[in-house]
């Protein structure tokens, strides 16, 4: 698990050029005792003991604080500060300390020590290869020599220019060589048939998400290996970034007991990847056999479905030009209907326009004769008012006549002077003028209405010859057919 780092002053050099360093491990282990809880359902809560812990060693502060361990009887916990010296300071204010939990009368006792790391020692190894007895000391491989290193995170390792989740064999050499010559170094990830030989996952994820691997480091003597021991134990792996920030992260340090770079390993893990590269190229030619035939059978099943395809196709086809020729077929049908409909429509529609415009015609001259029957019956109205005004005014004309010979017998009664015979004769001279003045107009008048009842007795008279001239050629077309109607009896009857 990686932590951030505020405080590198303890932090010692592993390998400036890639940023590595080693800080001590700063951690204390704390163990509560709790009381029996007599209540039933009534529990003790862990968060709050931790922030009890946390403010009783203020103002140090833990970097981390964790659970390790946990039971009816007591609660251990383990707390990593910055620095050895604020371990000590911790333990000081926590050491035969107690705190007391909100609802509980008892008081909870606390101790607290330095956490020992589990790091082998070199009795340990010592005593593992003097025992082994099928370790040979004199064998690099088969001798405490190898350093196997667990949880390095890959990005720490890799290239500058290469993958960040690929760690690389010549960073690790160059990081541990500072503790001297390095004879080989392994890291299993990198090899693709090691998961294969050995059936193990090299690939592992730690807390915060980062890929970690383990390696194997073999110096070429036996001092190197045991002043990178010296040198690892009770460390972590602290990385300080380009930006200045530092993280550290906890890493399992032992010594090989596997023998991992003997020749003996070497040379057996070589012929397993022979073999398993062997295996492999049968694997790829049984695949690509398998692809071939594969490929084969489909071309065979395209080639089958394609025939197929095109029988159905062209039966589809078939299918589809009769459909559409019966389709053709009655919209043509359609189309012939009703275009025969569309002429008749317009036949009926020019036989209503002849029927209109007939009736119109018809209209128009029964208009124009009504007009000239009108014009004629008011001509004759008029010449009938023209006869009546000149009989009335022939009549009045009589009537002042005979007033006016009244009035004179009267006066040539009364006077008999010469004077008044004189002026009776004058006005008798103008009355005769006057009434010889109008028949004179009277006459001319008289004679148009002779002539034009002379004109239509004319008319008449030709009508009425014209009608006798039918009615002769039709009883003469009569008579001549039964004339040869009787000689074509004659005929027969001399025939016969």
């Amino acid at each position: 698990m990686t932590s951030v780092v505020s405080d590198t002053a303890e932090a010692v050099d592993l390998c400036p050029e890639f940023s590595l360093y080693l800080k001590p491990i700063s951690r204390i282990t704390v163990s509560v005792a709790l009381p029996h809880l007599k209540t039933p359902g009534k529990s003790i809560s862990n968060w709050e003991v931790m922030e009890r812990l946390k403010a009783m060693v203020h103002p140090e502060q833990f970097s981390s604080l964790r659970i390790s361990k946990s039971s009816m009887d007591y609660l251990r916990f383990e707390g990593e500060v910055e620095n050895r010296s604020a371990v000590k300071r911790s333990l000081a204010k926590l050491e035969g300390k107690s705190i007391k939990l909100s609802g509980f009368t008892d008081v909870l006792k606390i101790r607290a020590v330095e956490h020992k790391t589990d790091f082998p020692t070199r009795h340990d190894w010592d005593s593992f290869f003097r025992d082994a007895k099928d370790m040979n000391e004199t064998v690099p491989g088969e001798r405490p020599d190898t350093i196997h290193l667990e949880g390095l995170p890959c990005k720490w390792f890799s290239m500058k220019d290469g993958a960040p989740d690929r760690p690389s064999e010549e960073v690790l050499r160059t990081v541990f060589q500072r503790f001297g010559k390095i004879r080989n170094v392994d890291i299993p990830m990198l090899d693709p048939y090691r998961e294969e030989m050995t059936g193990k996952n090299f690939n592992t994820f730690s807390f915060g998400g980062h890929l970690n691997f383990e390696g194997f480091v073999q110096y070429q003597d036996h001092t190197g290996f045991v002043r990178a021991m010296d040198s690892l134990r009770g460390m972590k792996l602290m990385f300080k970034g380009d930006d200045g920030k530092a993280v550290a992260c906890s890493i399992k340090v032992t010594f090989d007991t596997t023998k991992h770079l003997s020749d003996s390993s070497l040379k057996k893990r070589q012929q397993e990847r022979l073999k398993l590269q062997e295996l492999e190229k049968q694997r790829e030619e049984q695949k690509r056999r398998e692809k071939e035939e594969e490929e084969r059978r489909r071309e065979e099943e395209r080639y089958c479905k394609s025939l197929f395809c095109q029988k159905l196709k062209e039966k589809e086809e078939k299918k589809t030009q009769k459909k559409l020729k019966k389709q053709q077929e009655e919209e043509q049908k359609k189309l012939q209907l009703k275009i025969s409909t569309e002429e008749r429509k317009l036949l009926l529609a020019q036989r209503n326009l002849e029927s209109i415009r007939l009736i119109a015609e018809l209209l128009s001259r029964a208009k124009q004769e009504r007009r000239r029957l009108e014009e004629r019956r008011q001509l004759q109205e008029d010449e009938l008012r023209r006869v009546e005004a000149e009989k009335e005014r022939t009549l009045e004309l009589q009537r002042k006549e005979r007033q006016l010979r009244d009035k004179l017998l009267g006066n040539l009664l009364k006077k008999s002077t010469n004077t008044d015979a004189v002026h009776l004769d004058l006005q008798i001279c103008a009355t005769q003028t006057q009434t010889q003045t109008e028949s004179q107009r009277k006459e001319p008048r008289e004679a148009k209405k002779q002539e034009k009842r002379k004109e239509s007795e004319a008319d008449g008279g030709r009508r009425e010859r014209r009608r006798s001239r039918r009615r002769r050629s039709r009883t003469h077309s009569q008579s001549s057919s039964r004339s040869r109607s009787r000689r074509r009896s004659h005929h027969r009857s001399r025939r016969h």
